[in-house]
């Protein structure tokens, strides 16, 4: 019998003696092959004693004020024998009473893992600070002009993407849209405001990790790592809304978010920014923000602007062609909670703040007893002026998308695992490399054999995969090209419908859907239509299958530099053009040689848009997924359920990852429970197919 104890922070709850604690653990679970952070145990019950009720600050008793906060998980930790065992988070379910007194707690445990869905929450992409720190750049001819013929080294490119307009190749002729070079004053080329810059997508990572507010660490298995250029050099088109980045009727009043914000007073804790955006920290019940003002004071007290203020990325407030100081949030109308805000001007004039002139003053009051507050101010650390010049702020423009449904689909794609460490760092590997690292398969180790713990009065032997298929598509294939190749074809773009050697099975009932919300292009390379030569040149054309502009889901490519190839006419204006030979194409293939790389983004084999000829083999399918869903269609597989009751020693070292032995069998572990008062797992096992 092991002796359990369970902490809430560093308070020793009371347990009672009889309870069972059971713990399931599972990084990839043949049920439910899509489904990540799945760490939990079942809710178990405390005792209504002194101890327990000091903790949860008698709980049923909702007349005390500054009571335990149940609306947000505590962080918490198990021990076995007094050795730390699992640390994560615990979440008060309720209280039972009996005859009004109160006798139970009820209470779940979660392993780290979980927590990363807890901390973000809903907010989006746009709520990323960071993405405009060293990012944001005006949106001109000569900027996009820049990222579109430089090579894409840092984390803003512009693509050969159009919102509107088709794009062809004729060196015989002149015409709209046709992008040969010829002169510099006639009709050919692309327009430059027809293009949209992108961002890299590990900048994307990067500005999730410098958000204070979360405390996120992922290690360098996966992200954070240029040489995997496979996530590395992936792109995110910001591309918000259909057609133009600005319709011209709002040219006239051009707002510009106030870039950036410093502290001149206060060190309350829970007050932060990062590139412009002013965060709000989420805390407890006993806190509230108030806000007690936003001061604006321009230069020119006489020059008319306008204000808009955002939380999250929404609208909350807003002043019109107004003059001189401004005051918004007076304290005793308006409470704001938490959350990211950003202030945004504009003036048909210009107009400008000096630095401190534009102001937020920020109370936090703790309401608990005995609780104090404090006073935060933030103000433009450097002179503000507005433009006619739109300005292509990264948050204003990244599609709308949660940051948690981001970094799902990044890890549906490439299907990868994950789980906290010691340090507290999120260690993100493919699940290949992660079972490729546990005890058994790494050279020169042995699973873990567990004949003699193995309870033998009772298993199970089931088949392992419960779906006759499994298909493996993305979200968004509205564009064009994309429709055009299922009309054709009666097949979708880059989908994969997989069963073992194509077989068509009837046992199982049920197919296994894994869909990524991003939108999946299919790009155009280019031939002269005068000679039906191929040209170096593709191309995306973001619109529907009627030729009209088009939203869709976020837009992800692998940026691939063109140098010296065919001469494009890059326009300025109707009649104005220059010359290039280098630029930046969209690609759903890494690189557009199969002879360099044939790593690409369909989940199963398509005709590439550039060289058809080549087979680009390595799919998302191929490379990420196709050993375990093989190894678990094989005829061979089966699901085994059987108990052990393991020594105390294995159950701190055992890992996910790790191979089980028994019968001179070896297996993947698919899921693992364990009674942690009594020390018996129930194991669910996969056997390794010779």
């Amino acid at each position: 019998m092991q002796k359990l104890q369970l902490y809430i922070g560093t308070d020793r709850l009371d347990l009672f003696k009889d309870e069972t604690v059971s713990f399931t653990q599972t990084i990839q679970n043949v049920k439910d092959i899509s489904k990540i952070f799945t760490e939990f145990s079942k809710t178990f019950s405390l005792p209504a004693s002194k101890v327990n009720n000091k903790i949860f600050k008698h709980y049923y008793n909702f007349d005390i004020d500054g009571g335990f906060d149940a609306l947000n998980k505590a962080a918490g930790k198990l021990e076995l024998n007094t050795i730390p065992f699992k640390e994560g988070y615990i979440r008060l379910e309720g209280v039972d009473l009996k005859k009004n007194v109160p006798h139970t707690y009820r209470i779940t445990f979660f392993g780290n893992t979980i927590n990363l869905k807890d901390v973000l929450g809903k907010d989006q992409l746009s709520s990323l600070g960071g993405l405009n720190t060293n990012n944001t750049l005006d949106y001109t001819h000569d900027n996009i002009k820049s990222k579109l013929t430089s090579n894409p080294t840092s984390s803003i490119c512009a693509p050969l993407i159009t919102h509107t307009r088709r794009l062809y190749f004729n060196s015989a002729t002149t015409g709209d849209g046709n992008v040969d070079w010829q002169t510099a004053s006639d009709i050919n080329g692309v327009y430059w405001d027809d293009l949209k810059f992108a961002i890299r997508l590990q900048a994307i990572i990067d500005a999730i990790e410098a958000q204070t507010n979360y405390g996120i660490t992922f290690s360098n298995d996966f992200f954070n790592d240029s040489s995997n250029t496979a996530f590395y050099n992936l792109w995110m088109w910001l591309h918000r809304k259909k057609g133009s980045v600005e319709p011209t009727t709002e040219l006239v009043l051009n707002f510009i978010q106030v870039p950036a914000l410093t502290k001149t007073s206060g060190n309350t804790g829970y007050t932060s920014e990062i590139g412009g955006i002013l965060t709000l920290a989420s805390v407890s019940g006993n806190i509230h923000y108030v806000q007690t003002d936003l001061e604006l004071t321009p230069t020119d007290l006489g020059v008319e602007y306008s204000i808009r203020v955002f939380r999250n990325g929404a609208q909350i407030a807003e002043r019109l062609n107004v003059t001189g100081a401004q005051t918004l949030f007076d304290t005793s109308a308006t409470r704001l909670g938490a959350g990211s805000y950003t202030i945004e001007i504009a003036s048909i004039a210009g107009i400008e703040f000096n630095s401190t002139n534009i102001e937020y003053t920020i109370s936090v009051a703790d309401l608990s007893p005995g609780g104090g507050g404090g006073t935060d101010i933030w103000s433009n650390g450097s002179t503000f002026q507005s433009n006619s010049t739109i300005q292509f702020v990264i948050t204003q423009q990244i599609p709308e998308m949660s940051i948690i449904d981001f970094l799902t689909s990044i890890f549906k794609m490439f299907n990868l695992t994950a789980y906290v460490d010691n340090a507290g760092v999120i260690v993100v590997k493919t699940l290949d490399s992660y079972y490729a690292a546990g005890k058994g398969a790494v050279a020169g180790t042995s699973p873990w054999n567990i004949d003699k713990y193995l309870d033998v009065t009772k298993s199970k032997v089931n088949v392992a995969l419960p779906f006759k298929e499994i298909k493996f598509a993305y979200q968004g294939l509205g564009t064009f090209l994309a429709k055009q190749f299922y009309q054709v074809n009666n097949l979708t773009w880059g989908t994969n419908k997989y069963t073992l050697g194509n077989d068509i099975y009837d046992a199982p009932s049920d197919v296994y859907n894994i869909q990524i919300p991003f939108e999946h292009a299919m790009y155009e390379r280019l031939f002269n239509v005068n000679n039906n030569d191929p040209t170096s040149i593709q191309y995306g054309y973001f619109v529907d299958d009627n030729q009209q502009s088009y939203y869709g889901s976020p837009l992800i490519f692998y940026a691939v530099y063109i140098q010296n190839g065919d001469e494009i006419s890059f326009k300025a204006s109707a009649n104005t053009n220059t010359k290039i030979d280098d630029y930046i194409i969209p690609s759903n293939s890494l690189a557009i040689s199969a002879s360099t790389s044939k790593v690409n983004i369909n989940f199963d084999e398509m005709v590439n848009e550039y060289e058809p000829n080549d087979p680009f083999t390595d799919t998302l399918f191929t490379s990420y997924y196709q050993t375990y869903i093989a190894d678990v269609f094989n005829i061979k597989s089966r699901l085994i359920k059987v108990n052990a009751m393991l020594p105390l020693k294995m159950l701190y070292d055992l890992k996910l990852n790790d191979q089980i032995q028994f019968q001179q069998n070896t297996y993947k572990i698919n899921s693992l429970t364990t009674n942690l008062t009594t020390g018996e797992s129930s194991f669910e096992l996969l056997n390794i197919v010779k």
